[in-house]
């Protein structure tokens, strides 16, 4: 058997981890939508003001909320979940992974960045590449990396270097970019 017949094979013998209609009973999950919105109020920060929806489980792009009904998800997580919800061979990796080594710091070496790295880069024709687990992160780092390029490049004097940003737009919650950016929730 080939190898793409294996991994075509194994995708269609998964099943997901548990079926989208099942409700959850459990000390972590809220019962209902109303009291995972009254607790989320009560007890978390008001940094976001989220549509009174609550997620409780997903499958691909279904999403039902604690009472079982049906919504389909077309913000994706903010494009960070274009796979969709509990992709049966992800939740498999990702399960397998955990089991071996569950998260190490950028502080070590692990035997996985490394990889990761490489296919990043000859996969899209760079050098390098510098993952972040944010958009903020991802633009706090690109002005980082315009200023430095402006002081060492084109020779602006340290701690004069301008960082333009245009109209309506977001670019997350850090002090920094909620200073450029214009629409805020």
């Amino acid at each position: 058997m080939s190898p793409s017949a294996t991994v075509e094979s194994n995708l269609t013998s998964l099943k997901p981890t548990s079926s989208p209609h099942e409700p959850t009973v459990s000390a972590y999950h809220a019962s209902s939508t109303s009291s995972a919105i009254e607790n989320e109020n009560t007890y978390a920060a008001h940094n976001y003001h989220p549509i009174p929806v609550v997620f409780a489980r997903a499958q691909g792009t279904s999403v039902w909320d604690p009472e079982g009904r049906h919504y389909l998800d077309f913000l994706s997580a903010y494009s960070a979940l274009n796979q969709g919800h509990c992709h049966p061979e992800l939740v498999k990796v990702m399960c397998e992974q955990a089991g071996r080594l569950t998260l190490s710091s950028r502080a070590f070496h692990n035997d996985v960045f490394p990889k990761f790295a490489e296919k990043v880069t000859k996969t899209m024709g760079y050098d390098m590449v510098l993952p972040m687990n944010t958009g903020a992160e991802a633009v706090e780092t690109a002005v980082k990396i315009a200023r430095k390029w402006g002081y060492k490049s084109k020779g602006i004097p340290q701690n004069e270097a301008f960082v333009f940003s245009v109209s309506e737009n977001f670019h997350g919650r850090t002090v920094r970019l909620c200073l450029i950016s214009t629409f805020l929730y």
